[in-house]
């Protein structure tokens, strides 16, 4: 029920519509009721050949509630899915607001499937709580009076066998559905969840899966998957089956029982034989109040799951967590560290970083070298505040950084990742996410500066081109590329560039260096690689190995150390003469 409670929290400030969609449906159900009643009382008066004057009342009854029917259940029906597509637009957006401060530490444990699974999917399954659950038990509610009330007219007993088997199928079948739906319900959720993330991984990765043989291997699991699903979706069927039979059951025993007492009431005279057909009709077209009730009770199971499944993401503490009184946005991109240290939460006693000092003033240039998994970009991330720290300091403007809001502190840096993200749009688009007011000329200016101009206006339609979902028509140095152009763009005061020339050619690596060498001269630069090339023009540079700087120097004072500096450039060296040899025995 706190589910469900909380579920109702969106609804609320749509009150006036749910008011509205109730009372539209209980007109349409007394409509549909007068329409069955009117009509038996007019068949059953014109059998006794009367005149005009007698059944004219009738007819014109007839016609209104036939009309009126079908209007009502038009602005029903509009009124009900406007509030459901209202509310559940409310949700899309709370879901997306509660997830994104959790990005990117806490959602690295969720398959990509899977969140899409609960954004998409658990969302619109939600499409049935709040048509099919939130507003039908108060028409039923409402009909259910009315209906006793109006049988009670004619006799008592009347009114409380009616009343009796519209609370067996509304109260009881209802109750029993939901008992008995519990655990099918749930299960198919998770079930379909489960599929559906298999089937995205299974997109996302076929190239590897191909190319490893292993598409077979894939395809077997995604059918145990699916029979689960399968089984899931039968046992709800049969479910569905039983309680639509017990629906009809009840339904038809409640109208023989009418037919039983009410035939005597005629044959005393207590009740009008005309009348006889109008508390049986009458009673059957009231049954729809509450016919759909255990329907959408055998729903409400799978809903609340889904619900569920929605407030676990949207309930995980964020990892970085805004400042109760944070500072003004930085004026400075001075940047100072003391003492870093950082751990992950899975492994609490295995230190990442280790004691990490370092300082980079404005215009300061500064690298950070050393072998994978030394720590580098752990750095990186701790800078952008997408991990929070352990212990140790980091000042920006002289200023803790945790003081900031992540968003003022992500303002003062331009990042350029190992794992650059291009959305399925064109190349503008995707460049325009660094500095949404850029004027064309910006964005030409900056892609000259990453060697990407020259490629752009080979393309066909140049920059309106579209990448591809993740940018897959572009190569791993274009995508590079782009994500630099994107960081020349932000052009915010400190620069953090993470293996920025990795997948680049020598050629345009080089190009590239002293282009960006000279365009960052007066910023502050931080350079995380593990390719010593350029790091001539470094004002220092930090020698990482295990979480800890091991050796900090200029280019040519670690060489002249021996140290760990100077045999990774032995083994760059190293591997640089061996690929010559290679491409010279080729020719």
């Amino acid at each position: 029920m706190k589910t469900f409670r909380r579920l109702l929290t969106f609804v609320l400030p749509f009150w006036p519509q749910v008011l509205l969609a109730t009372v539209l449906g209980a007109l349409t159900i007394g409509a549909s009721i007068s329409l069955m009643s009117t009509s038996a009382y007019l068949i059953s008066v014109a059998a006794l050949h009367p005149g005009m004057d007698a059944i004219s009342v009738a007819v014109v009854g007839v016609r209104f509630f036939g009309i009126s029917r079908g209007v009502f259940r038009y602005l029903e029906r509009l009124t009900a899915h406007s509030l459901t597509f209202r509310v559940l637009a409310k949700l899309r957006v709370w879901f997306y607001q509660a997830i994104e401060p959790l990005a990117p530490a806490r959602l690295m444990s969720s398959r990509s499937g899977d969140l899409l699974n609960r954004v998409m999917a658990d969302v619109e399954t939600l499409d049935n709580l709040y048509v099919r659950v939130l507003a039908p038990p108060l028409v039923a509610i409402v009909v259910l009076l009315g209906m006793s009330v109006f049988m009670s007219s004619f006799a008592p007993l009347l009114g409380l066998v009616l009343t009796i088997f519209l609370l067996a199928i509304g109260l009881g079948l209802t109750t029993l559905t939901l008992t008995v739906n519990q655990k099918p319900g749930r299960s198919l959720t998770d079930e379909r969840g489960r599929l559906r993330a298999d089937l995205v991984d299974a997109v996302q990765g076929l190239p590897d899966l191909v190319a490893f043989g292993q598409e077979k291997a894939y395809l077997t699991k995604i059918r145990a998957t699916g029979g689960r699903f399968s089984s899931a979706q039968t046992r709800m069927a049969r479910l569905s089956g039983l309680q639509s039979g017990l629906n009809s059951l009840l339904t038809g025993l409640g109208v023989w029982c009418l037919l039983v007492l009410a035939i005597p009431l005629v044959t005393s005279g207590a009740v009008k034989g005309v009348h006889l057909a109008v508390i049986i009709l009458g009673a059957m077209a009231s049954f729809e109040a509450v016919q759909n009730l255990p329907q959408a009770a055998q729903l409400l199971e799978s809903n609340l799951q889904s619900a569920r499944r929605l407030f676990e993401i949207a309930d995980a503490e964020p990892a970085v967590k805004p400042p109760a009184e944070p500072l003004p946005r930085p004026s400075g991109a001075g940047l100072r560290v003391r003492n870093l240290t950082f751990a992950y939460e899975a492994a609490p006693q295995t230190n990442v970083l280790a004691g990490i000092n370092f300082d980079l003033p404005t215009g300061k240039k500064l690298a950070i070298v050393g072998p994978s998994g030394a720590g580098k970009t752990t750095i990186a991330n701790l800078l952008m505040r997408f991990w929070e720290f352990s212990s140790g300091e980091i000042l920006l403007d002289g200023q803790d950084l945790r003081r900031y809001t992540p968003v003022d502190a992500r303002r003062m840096f331009s990042l350029v990742s190992q794992g650059t993200y291009l959305f399925n749009a064109s190349l503008r688009e995707n460049l325009l996410l660094a500095h949404p007011w850029a004027s064309p000329e910006e964005i030409e200016i900056a892609c000259r500066q990453a060697e990407l101009h020259e490629f752009v206006t080979g393309l066909p339609k140049g920059y309106e081109t579209l990448v591809g979902e993740r940018g897959l028509q572009f190569s791993g140095g274009e995508r590079q590329r782009v994500a630099i152009a994107r960081a020349l763009l932000k052009d915010a005061p400190l620069f953090i560039f993470d293996e920025p020339t990795a997948n680049l050619d020598p050629g345009t690596e080089r190009r590239l260096l002293k282009t960006l060498q000279r365009v960052t001269q007066d910023k502050s630069v931080l350079w995380i690689t593990h390719r010593l090339i350029g790091l001539e023009a470094m004002d220092e540079i930090l020698v990482m190995d295990q979480g800890r700087i091991v050796e900090r120097g200029t280019h040519a004072g670690l060489l002249a150390q021996d140290g760990l500096y100077k045999k990774l450039w032995d083994l760059q060296n190293r591997a640089l003469i061996l690929r010559e040899i290679k491409s010279w025995s080729a020719v």
